[in-house]
């Protein structure tokens, strides 16, 4: 019996910093009707969650029109639908507003996460928007 406690205590000390670990997600904020979200849909939502910046940054929808969730602080209101916005432990890092179509929005999607990497999406001047 001690010794499957000890590979518990062990294990749950090893993923110990995991849960220390950032965590990034990227929100789409959408709004029914949306011809972008829907060719977003299409295009890259089927596969999102299998590559791996999906796999870094899952995806989490929320309504332009509703209130935006108490765990998420953005720098400004979104105001058009697709927008993308990569947030770190709920803060704003980067965001993409509209959807440029299937071959750069990759890119673009990369650009930001390295900016989640590198610090440079300055998530300290973030702002909870009103609405």
């Amino acid at each position: 019996m001690s010794q499957i406690r000890t590979v518990l205590l062990t294990a749950l000390l090893a993923l110990a910093p995991l849960r220390a670990a950032a965590e990034l997600s990227l929100i789409m904020v959408q709004q029914d009707g949306c011809p972008w979200c829907m060719k977003w849909n299409e295009e890259i939502g089927p596969i999102y969650p299998k590559t791996e910046e999906g796999k870094t940054a899952p995806l989490r929808r929320i309504d332009l029109h509703e209130p935006v969730p108490e765990d998420l602080t953005f720098k400004s209101k979104a105001r058009l639908t697709p927008t993308f916005i990569l947030v770190d432990d709920g803060m704003e890092i980067a965001r993409l507003e509209g959807y440029p179509g299937e071959d750069f929005f990759w890119g673009m999607l990369d650009r930001m996460l390295d900016q989640a990497e590198t610090g440079d999406g300055a998530p300290d001047e973030a702002t909870k928007p009103e609405g």
